[in-house]
């Protein structure tokens, strides 16, 4: 596993072809490098979007406390850039990283999307 950073060099054009939503904020969708898998979807503004690329790790918008965060800082699960894209639209990014630490879900699993519907199994991380 190679964690260092890797900032990304975006253009202020692309930055701007972003159709953010009435809070500001576009989803960005989380995957992992290395497996393909889909680890987490959360919130970003332009701020946090900005810090992303130039950080190399992923910084995301809390709605919930109306603030920036940066993915590993009180965990150790960081997230490493690898790739950044906008979908065509220019109303979703996908963030390809390289997870460090157990995971990316708050619950301790690998990935946010650990739950199926009609799998019949409780809810719970795997």
């Amino acid at each position: 596993m190679s964690t260092s950073a890797t900032p990304i060099a975006a253009t202020d054009a692309e930055i701007q072809s972003i159709r953010w939503n009435d809070d500001g904020l576009v989803p960005a969708i989380v995957q992992d490098e290395a497996s393909g898998q889909v680890l987490m979807m959360a919130w970003v503004n332009e701020e946090s979007l900005r810090r992303t690329l130039s950080e190399g790790r992923t910084v995301f918008w809390s709605r919930s406390r109306q603030e920036l965060w940066r993915k590993g800082d009180t965990s150790g699960d960081r997230q490493w850039l690898r790739a950044a894209h906008y979908d065509c639209d220019g109303d979703v990014l996908l963030f390809v990283v390289e997870q460090e630490g157990r995971g990316a879900c708050h619950t301790g699993a690998r990935s946010c999307f650990f739950r199926a519907f009609g799998d019949g199994s409780e809810p719970g991380p795997r």
